[in-house]
């Protein structure tokens, strides 16, 4: 079959894109950490409820990325929306006042959101790169990769601004007045908006990977098979999938470095509301700063689509190392009102990293393991996540202690707020040690493995010709 001139052309990747879009713009995330205080948990209830949802993804990723090896990616891809929606439907209509039955409710909708995110990683970007694979160029995936963080922002620019609109009673009365209606709605009722509309998401998700084709076929086994022996041949796929990275210097490369960079700044990410309130910021503002960085995102797949065009693999990853520790010096001078600029450019980062992750590592990976190879990246980046928020929740607390024993008559918000300043002091310290010691590392495996087909130092062709050639007939 004839290459299409346009990578948009298929219907799989434009269902990529889309699905790629209702399941991350979220309407509740503007509101994330009040949503569930406003349900009746409390923070410790929180901080253990998403430690559940880091844990189950850690424990689903790469299993789930050879299931799709397996049997097929829309098969994952559609369970995900049906998990998305399952998700959503738990918080949407449990009933308020018993605490314990909002905590289970909670505690589902984690596990099934972490199940979700496992299954969706690697198995949506297998569907679209593969098919470029059978059907296309592989080399336009960079400008896919350009769209698909576009339109993303763009939903997230949605999303975010009337996710925040319909929480608020007061907002969404006001609207309902100026319509003729005489209705008073209260926070119990308003803050399930959010959950609704993206339970609309979920289905609309369902819908684009039902439509979706699997561009080749799944890894073969006999019809007579039993679950055991699917098992088998599922753990036979991880464990040559992980064999294969330990001993691609560039994959492993790829896959650490991408790790190192993004668990410091989702953990940064996580906590901006609080980083807003030091600098000055009015809660209000905070939906518009979160739609302004989805705007600003628009322009950042175009910057990452050059780099990787023009740079050599090293010389963006130093260019990225360079950008997020300049912007994590920057959080710590807590500039007010300017110092929202340092978060945007973590952002950026933030962005810059999942774009160069994911060109580099689908380009070098074989079509029969790039799910379970991708799931292998998302279960390190969620395990670093995992480990360095245990870390900072201990250097909270001693931070904490430190403050009382010098500060003894401040109040505890005071305390509070000053062992976080102190805090962020550390985050440029530990991003530089952990990139030191990948860098070290890399090139200790990379004296034991000499370089292969399809990567040459830092200077990377796509997958070895002879199986393109295959896979294209296939």
């Amino acid at each position: 079959m004839m290459a299409s001139s346009s990578p948009f052309a298929f219907a799989n990747v434009r269902r990529f894109i889309a699905f790629r879009a209702f399941f991350n713009a979220r309407f509740y995330y503007p509101v994330f950490t009040i949503l569930f205080l406003d349900y009746g948990l409390t923070i410790e209830q929180f901080s253990l409820l998403n430690t559940v949802w880091a844990f189950t993804i850690v424990l689903a990723e790469v299993p789930s990325g050879a299931l799709a090896d397996l049997i097929g990616r829309k098969c994952l891809l559609v369970t995900t929306s049906l998990l998305m929606m399952m998700e959503m439907a738990v918080l949407a209509f449990v009933p308020l006042g018993n605490g314990s039955l909002i905590f289970s409710a909670f505690l589902l909708n984690r596990i099934l959101s972490g199940l979700a995110e496992a299954l969706a990683s690697g198995a949506d970007e297998a569907m679209a790169y593969d098919t470029l694979v059978a059907y296309g160029d592989p080399e336009d995936w960079p400008r896919v990769l350009d769209i698909q963080m576009r339109v993303q922002n763009l939903a997230y620019i949605v999303t975010m601004t009337l996710g925040a609109m319909v929480y608020a009673p007061a907002t969404v009365n006001s609207v309902l007045h100026s319509m003729g209606l005489q209705l008073t709605l209260e926070q119990q009722v308003t803050m399930r908006f959010p959950v609704l509309l993206t339970l609309g998401l979920g289905f609309l998700a369902l819908l684009t990977t039902l439509g979706m084709k699997d561009p080749l076929p799944p890894t073969r086994h006999e019809p007579e098979q039993g679950a055991w022996q699917r098992i088998v041949h599922v753990s036979q796929l991880t464990v040559a999938a992980g064999g294969w990275i330990m001993q691609t210097p560039m994959a492993l490369a790829i896959i650490l470095f991408g790790m190192g960079f993004d668990h410091v700044l989702r953990m940064l990410i996580t906590m901006t509301s609080q980083y807003y309130r030091l600098i000055g910021l009015p809660e209000a503002s905070f939906g518009l700063i979160g739609s302004g960085i989805a705007l600003v995102g628009l322009a950042v797949p175009r910057l990452a689509r050059a780099m990787v065009e023009h740079f050599s693999p090293r010389s963006n990853f130093f260019w990225l190392g360079g950008l997020a520790l300049f912007s994590l010096w920057g959080i710590t001078l807590f500039i007010p009102g300017w110092g929202v600029v340092p978060v945007v450019l973590v952002f950026v980062a933030m962005m810059l990293t999942s774009f160069f992750t994911s060109h580099y590592l689908n380009m070098i990976t074989a079509s029969h393991q790039r799910a379970t190879v991708l799931s292998f990246k998302g279960l390190a980046f969620n395990a670093a996540y995992g480990t360095v928020g245990m870390l900072y929740a201990g250097l909270i607390a001693g931070l904490r202690r430190s403050v009382r024993a010098t500060e003894p008559l401040w109040e505890g918000v005071q305390v509070e707020n000053e062992a976080f300043r102190r805090s962020m002091h550390w985050f440029p310290w530990y991003l530089l040690a952990v990139m030191i010691c990948i860098y070290l590392f890399c090139r200790l495996v990379r004296r034991r493995f000499p370089a292969r087909d399809g990567e040459t130092g830092w200077k990377m062709n796509t997958i070895p010709k002879e199986e393109e050639n295959h896979e294209r007939t296939v």
